[in-house]
């Protein structure tokens, strides 16, 4: 029944219809105390809290908008602008890319945001309330900025790799595309950095795209929400050091060699 849930939540997310008959509850939001009302109750769907975004303007100003074509919505005040999609894994604020392993959704016309991640967004936390069945956020400084968060040569390089090895996968799968650099980065056989990792030649040459020049290409614009969203911690790589697409490679070395992982899109991924 579960995985029935959830397909049926995928469906619905795609075809852009209201969430609000799958809402398993509503609940109480409080930001510093002050309840929002019910205009601006959250729900509560498959154990995760979700607010309105429409709480925003009412606590900073600014100008929230909807694009019913594309289903995005975007916020905007002084020190913060969030852009996010029905249907997406993360949403952007301030230029940082914010997981959302379990999707955006729209409810009843208001679209909703994880409370734990826009917590984070605000600079503060979110604490559930089993016995009222409220969600209490604080608040504080709004989240710092992808361009001062983010290493600039970090983010060049684990961008330009990730879409020269995984353009047209999955976001998921280039997730862990990327995870398995960062993993070579922390492992003592690697070099210490992504740029040295990426070009290392101690037993040949490691990815395909270093040969071919097309880890100079400019990288799609999901691979850099890729690349912030590794360098945000997300890791979905389950330790996997090695990863290759079996129909198009021209070594069978990994999988002859190595521990399988899992598989994402067209890649397996191997420890």
């Amino acid at each position: 029944m579960k995985k029935a849930g959830v397909f049926l939540l995928v469906c619905l997310l795609v075809l852009g219809i209201s969430q609000t008959e799958l809402s398993a509850a509503s609940a109480a939001v409080y930001i510093e105390g002050r309840p929002m009302g019910k205009e601006l109750s959250g729900v509560i769907l498959d154990g995760s809290s979700y607010v309105p975004m429409r709480v925003l303007p009412g606590l900073y100003g600014g100008k929230l908008t909807w694009d019913g074509a594309t289903g995005t919505a975007r916020y905007k005040t002084s020190g913060l602008e969030i852009t996010a999609k029905a249907g997406d894994i993360y949403f952007e604020a301030n230029g940082r890319a914010i997981y959302c392993p379990k999707g955006l959704f729209v409810d009843g016309g208001r679209f909703m945001l994880p409370c734990r991640q826009l917590a984070q967004v605000l600079g503060g936390t979110a604490e559930w309330d089993g016995a009222s069945r409220s969600v209490h956020i604080s608040t504080g400084s709004f989240i710092q900025s992808g361009q001062s968060y983010y290493d600039k040569d970090e983010l060049y390089w684990l961008s330009r790799i990730i879409s020269a090895e995984s353009r047209g996968e999955p976001l998921t799968g280039q997730i862990a595309v990327g995870n398995v650099v960062l993993n070579r980065v922390a492992h003592k056989n690697y070099p210490s950095t992504i740029y040295g990792v990426i070009f290392d030649r101690n037993y040949g040459v490691q990815f395909e795209p270093v040969l071919n020049g097309t880890v100079y290409d400019d990288p799609a614009k999901i691979s850099v929400i890729a690349a912030k969203l590794c360098l945000e911690g997300v890791d979905l790589s389950r330790g996997s050091l090695y990863f290759y697409n079996p129909t198009i490679a021209q070594s069978g070395w990994i999988g002859q060699n190595c521990v399988y992982v899992m598989t994402i899109g067209t890649h397996l991924f191997y420890s």
